[in-house]
């Protein structure tokens, strides 16, 4: 009776957690960085809380309580007679620095909102099925630009200063579903579908000034809206080298396949007058592309403690070969060119549970996590790239002792672009992320509750 009210409790929690994580997605900010002005915006980082808190790392890591949602691979670990469901939210704060014309103009913004719900279970022996809805991009900025007066523009000459105001959000979500197959002893293979789909807008505003104070400019209002839509696969593969009750060592690797976003694109063109009469509109189709991407991983784990390492190779810059100009920045006034390039990552991370059987010390049941990231963004500004880095921690509490089912908590704190903001005049970003997330297990390997079994005593 104890598992099927179980049961019952974690499906209504899910019901009510999926149209939330929907609507959530399209109802607010899910960063704030102006360098989510172009393309699809700034990546989530993938994976459960539990690996977040370690840096990202996980695609050989392999676990019956454990949802990869980074190596379709790791679904074959689902045990018979289980089920694993994962959910988290996240909430962040981004501050931003700049120097114009000698003075730091400082900005600062709060999000909050979903970044996963998942599960797993078995389809047969040494069969797993995963599915997850996660964020993917997101973008977020409102930012300003000022065209000083020149009496030499052939364009601007006769205005005064101009002042630009910038503004877009939106994101792109996907969604996935996979199985893992163990073909053979210590070996599985898996593949997944992904989904993606998502809306984008942008919008600015021109608002020119008469130079003596005389005359009559309306402003000029720009509204794009990208529309997102596509499809693409990934393969993965995991290989346990060492298994014994002493250790283990396991190596993973998962290849996304790129696909073409070809988001539809309105554009419209408003002059600012009581009726905002459109002055042109269309709708196009742009070339963008989700990059490939390799990700390779080593685990190894004890009783006690958990390492994990990867690095991930994303092919941003092969077919996505269009660019941008951003506004004048620097001593120099100049614009720099916005190009999308390949990405690599390094992640790093550790978890340590001192016994998760411990009777009398509550905190000795908990696991520690820890974990770095350090890469490139995927954007370069006339070439020069911008440097990214990450530092996580968290804990995970079990609710009960022995279980697998636990409370997880975890923080992240980031830098970007200080390798060339001050040179360039760009924007230093940094960012502090807190996230809360449980994960329910239950099965025949926790706390003998057996999933899919009617009791003869119900």
């Amino acid at each position: 009776m104890q598992v099927k009210n179980t049961l019952i409790k974690l499906v209504v929690a899910a019901a009510a957690m999926f149209p939330f994580a929907v609507s959530a997605q399209t109802s607010s900010i899910n960063a704030f960085s102006p360098y989510t002005m172009y393309g699809i915006g700034e990546q989530n980082t993938p994976g459960t809380l539990s690996m977040r808190s370690m840096g990202g790392a996980g695609v050989a890591m392999r676990s019956p309580g454990t949802l990869n949602l980074l190596n379709p691979a790791a679904y074959s670990a689902a045990q018979q007679k289980t089920f694993l469901f994962n959910f988290g939210l996240e909430g962040q704060n981004y501050y931003n620095s700049q120097k114009v014309a000698g003075e730091s103009k400082n900005t600062a913004y709060n999000t909050f909102n979903f970044h996963d719900i998942a599960f797993q279970m078995p389809l047969a022996r040494k069969l797993g099925l995963g599915f997850s809805l996660t964020p993917y991009s997101s973008v977020g900025y409102r930012t300003k630009y000022y065209h000083e007066y020149d009496p030499t523009d052939p364009v601007y000459g006769n205005v005064g200063n101009v002042q630009y105001n910038y503004q877009g959000e939106g994101d792109v979500t996907e969604v996935k579903l996979g199985i893992g197959w163990e073909v053979f002893k210590n070996f599985s293979i898996g593949v997944a579908a992904q989904y993606y789909w998502g809306d984008i807008d942008r919008t600015f505003v021109m608002t020119p000034t008469a130079i003596t104070g005389e005359g009559n400019f309306t402003s000029t209002v720009g509204a794009d809206n990208y529309s997102i839509s596509s499809v693409k696969g990934q393969v993965g593969v995991q290989w346990r080298a060492i298994q014994n009750q002493k250790r283990l060592l396991t190596f993973g690797a998962a290849y996304d396949f790129g696909g073409d976003l070809n988001p539809e694109v309105t554009k419209r063109l408003y002059i600012g007058d009581l009726y905002n009469s459109i002055v042109k509109g269309d709708t196009t189709h742009l070339k963008l592309v989700l990059p490939s991407q390799l990700a390779v991983g080593v685990t190894y784990e004890t009783p006690k403690l958990i390492i994990s390492a990867d690095y991930v190779y994303q092919n941003w810059g092969g077919r996505n070969k269009g660019y941008e100009m951003t506004g004048v920045s620097g001593k120099d006034k100049t614009s720099y060119k916005v190009e999308y390039t390949n990405t690599s990552t390094f992640k790093v991370g550790v978890e340590y549970t001192p016994n998760r059987y411990d009777i009398r010390h509550f905190l000795k049941r908990w696991s520690y996590r820890a974990g770095f990231r350090y890469g490139s963004y995927n954007q370069t500004f006339n070439g020069d790239r911008l440097a990214q880095y990450a530092v996580t921690a968290g804990i995970g509490i079990p609710v009960r002792r022995g279980a697998f089912s636990a409370i997880d908590i975890g923080v992240e704190y980031g830098r970007r672009g200080y390798n060339i903001a001050d040179r360039l005049g760009l924007v230093r970003q940094q960012y502090f992320k807190f996230a809360i997330g449980f994960t329910l297990f239950a099965g025949q390997m926790e706390n003998g509750e057996y999933w899919f079994m009617r009791s003869k005593f119900d």
